[in-house]
C-alpha cells in the first residue's frame, strides 16, 4: 500500500464531518448544557462539566466512558476563545 492508497484520516473525509445543526442540538449528558465544537473538529466539549467528547466518523460518542476530563487552564481558554460570530 502506497501513500497514494492509504485511506484519509476521518476528519478530511466530508462524509464524517458533523453538521454544525446537529451541534446546536446536542448538549451534554451530565449538565444538559451546550457543548462546544474542538478548534481541530474532534471533540464536543462541554465546559461546565469539563468534559471532552469524541466525535469518531461523524458520531459524538456522549458517554463518560469515552470522554476525556478537561482542566481548568483548557476549559478557561475555551470560554475566552472567540464563536463563530465574534
Amino acid at each position: 500500500m502506497t501513500m497514494d492508497d492509504a485511506p484519509a484520516p476521518a476528519g478530511d473525509n466530508p462524509r464524517y464531518r458533523l453538521d454544525p445543526r446537529t451541534i446546536e442540538m446536542l448538549v451534554c449528558p451530565v449538565t444538559k448544557t451546550r457543548l462546544t465544537l474542538s478548534a481541530d473538529g474532534t471533540e464536543l466539549i462541554s465546559i461546565v462539566a469539563r468534559y471532552a467528547f469524541p466525535i469518531r466518523k461523524g458520531v459524538p460518542l456522549l458517554v463518560i466512558d469515552a470522554a476525556r476530563r478537561i482542566d481548568e487552564e483548557e476549559a478557561e481558554a475555551l470560554r475566552t476563545r472567540p464563536g463563530p460570530g465574534n
